[in-house]
């Protein structure tokens, strides 16, 4: 009996250190179990942010996308009512053209006819140039990427025709870049681009280039900033001639008839140095358009093949840029 009770104690202890060790295994798993359940609660909540998120880019691009097929429908419906008012000018006579020539009898008249050519013109450009990025994207053959890249030059060559024609009826129009997009005029420089800045933008785009070809289109954008310079300066100096004849000759045509004729004077010089205008926009798209005839020059054929879709990348831009800018919502 004596030797019973301490197997009794020490069986009791036993008992005991295992139901604490199964206590702890409890709690552990249980704390396990509670730290899996938060981290997992965690995760959901990270996940549900990230498709509320996602939802919410794909609602912004749904709205952005809209808008700018809206502003594109706007623009397509503006076009059809300018055709519409440009042949309703042509059947009632106000809009007198010969054959090859784009030239226009009245102002407001030959800046619609131009805007309604020009769309047309770039329509065509953008049938070129996806032939040409087709032809560039299947490694077409020299001679045919050649004929295409001619094409293209000479398609390109048209928009200046296009413009000495119109600036003879509107030379304002043409001037202003009312024709242009609202981030295309922010670049303009006399009725365009400036050449030298567009070498700039290609230099980079048509690597590699030879250590001669570098050093040609170096010496053209050299060249092509000298004359940009020297025009505006021309510019400057026509209009502070403009604004002195104005602003020195008599206040009006009325009174007596010296005076009437001294104001009659007067805007005859104005309006002959006005005329001037036609004749720097000329000069501007001369250099424009030589720039470019050197430019092709100076490079490859697959190299002026990039260089032609480089630069109708650019003015796309700027032009989807101002679609949607004008496409923005108003606060």
């Amino acid at each position: 009996m004596a030797d019973a009770s301490p197997r009794t104690d020490t069986s009791t202890d036993d008992t005991d250190d295992k139901n604490q060790r199964l206590e702890r295994g409890q709690f552990v798993v249980a704390a396990s179990d509670s730290s899996d359940k938060s981290k997992e609660k965690s995760g959901d909540q990270k996940m549900l942010r990230r498709l509320a998120q996602n939802r919410e880019a794909a609602r912004k691009s749904r709205l952005r996308k809209k808008a700018y097929v809206q502003q594109l429908e706007s623009s397509r419906l503006k076009l059809s009512q300018l055709e519409q008012e440009l042949q309703r000018a042509r059947q009632q006579g106000m809009f007198i053209s010969s054959s090859g020539d784009q030239s226009q009898s009245m102002s407001g008249n030959g800046a619609m006819a131009f805007d309604v050519e020009y769309a047309r013109w770039l329509e065509e450009q953008n049938r070129q140039i996806n032939e040409l990025r087709a032809a560039v994207n299947s490694h077409a053959g020299d001679i045919e990427l050649r004929t295409i890249v001619d094409n293209v030059t000479t398609h390109f060559d048209d928009i200046f025709r296009l413009k000495r024609s119109a600036a003879k009826a509107d030379v304002f129009h043409i001037l202003s870049g009312m024709w242009k997009t609202p981030a295309e005029r922010c670049f303009m420089w006399i009725g365009g681009f400036r050449s030298s800045e567009l070498l700039k933008l290609l230099m980079s785009q048509l690597e590699p280039l030879t250590e001669q070809q570098v050093l040609g289109i170096l010496n053209l954008q050299q060249s092509s900033q000298q004359a940009e310079d020297a025009l505006s300066q021309g510019m400057e100096a026509l209009q502070q001639s403009l604004a002195e004849s104005l602003a020195n000759g008599s206040p009006g045509p009325s009174g007596s008839s010296g005076n009437v004729a001294n104001y009659m004077g007067q805007m005859a010089m104005a309006m002959g140095k006005l005329g001037t205008l036609e004749v720097f926009l000329r000069q501007a798209d001369n250099l424009r358009q030589q720039t470019l005839q050197q430019m092709h020059r100076i490079l490859t054929t697959r190299q002026s093949a990039r260089a032609a879709l480089a630069i109708n990348d650019y003015f796309s831009r700027l032009r989807a840029l101002s679609s949607l800018w004008l496409a923005r919502p108003r606060e």
